[in-house]
């Protein structure tokens, strides 16, 4: 499994859109083959900034698969035009995962 990380930063008072505007482009990223799951956070120093995390299969299914497809381009119209920057995006293998459940136990 693959983590993708991108940190976005929208531009200071369009957040309410971009968030409606992401809510409407996750669809697209869901229906993707080897998509696994994601999540958009907001940061609480900065407002304007989220950090999006999506897992997929493998890389290919992100670079190859959804970056190439007739889907990123939708993906791209509902999204790109709030960046500013332009996000980084970057690839992470797990090294070490810990999870607790609401139990306290540890797996």
């Amino acid at each position: 499994m693959i983590l993708e990380v991108a940190i976005l930063d929208v531009k200071r008072s369009k957040e309410s859109e971009f968030e409606a505007a992401f809510c409407a482009a996750q669809n697209i990223i869901i229906a993707m083959p080897g998509y696994i799951s994601h999540q958009l956070q907001r940061c609480h120093e900065k407002p304007n900034r989220y950090i999006l995390l999506v897992n997929w299969e493998t890389i290919d299914d992100h670079t190859e698969g959804f970056r190439k497809s007739a889907e990123y381009e939708k993906w791209k119209s509902l999204l790109h035009h709030f960046y500013d920057p332009f996000p980084v995006v970057e690839h992470y293998d797990a090294i070490i995962k810990h999870e607790q459940d609401s139990k306290g136990s540890r797996y």
